[in-house]
This record gives C-alpha cells, structure tokens and sequence, in this order.
C-alpha cells in the first residue's frame, strides 16, 4: 500500500488523501454500533464506533484480512458535534483496534441511519496484498 500525499498539501491528520494498493479485494457493508447478534450495548457515540470497528475487524478475520489492509474508510454519523466531542475516545478505539496507518477516508453527517439507535456507520475497503 502506498499512501499518496501531494508534497504540496497539508498533511490531513488521523486520514491519507489517497491510497494506492494491489492485491485482493475485500468490501465490507456499513458496520454499526450493534454486535453480531443485532444488539445494542450502549447509546455513546464513542461506544458504538468501538462496536463498529470491532465488527470490522471480525468481518475483516473472515476474510483473511487485517486492519491494516484497510484502503478505504466511509463514516456516516448522526450528530456531527457529538462526533467531535467523542474525537479523543473515538481516536483510541480506533489505535487500539485499527491501529496508526492512515487509510483513505470521509465522515459525512446524515438526518438518520436506517437503525433509529445507531449513531455510527462505517464501510470499509481494504485490499489484501498479493
């Protein structure tokens, strides 16, 4: 995996601009903050982004991938400012779960999520490398 940075840009922090990568790919549907059985734990923004990633990180196992094959990154929340309050919680779930690189990716604010609880979504890319 290659992270592409023009040298001219800011450096975008806790993201990459772009990611070049070859291998076999993995598509990972929206994730939210519910476990494999469909229930949710907690009503925490923070919380349920841990919920998110982990179940990332499972469907990820499944396929023989790792976090670090991870290219690509769409968040969808429901609160922008709750989401940014939640930043440093939310910045160590994703270190201890997803770790430090930096994958490609956008957070977008929605009205609503189809499961009135959830506050997050997360689809993942990743490519394992040849």
């Amino acid at each position: 995996m290659k992270l592409l940075q023009p040298p001219h840009w800011a450096r975008p922090r806790g993201y990459s601009n772009g990611v070049m990568a070859r291998g076999q790919m993995v598509f990972v549907a929206g994730m939210i903050g519910w476990d494999g059985q469909c229930v949710f734990h907690t009503d925490d923004m923070a919380g349920q982004v841990r919920q998110a990633l982990t179940n990332i990180v499972d469907v990820l196992t499944e396929a023989g991938a790792r976090p670090e094959h991870i290219v690509r990154m769409t968040w969808y929340v429901t609160d922008k400012t709750e989401y940014v309050a939640a930043y440093p919680e939310i910045g160590k779930a994703f270190r201890e779960l997803i770790g430090s690189f930096n994958a490609a990716m956008t957070a977008i604010e929605v009205t609503a999520l189809i499961e009135d609880r959830a506050k997050v979504e997360i689809e993942v890319t990743a490519v394992i490398p040849d």
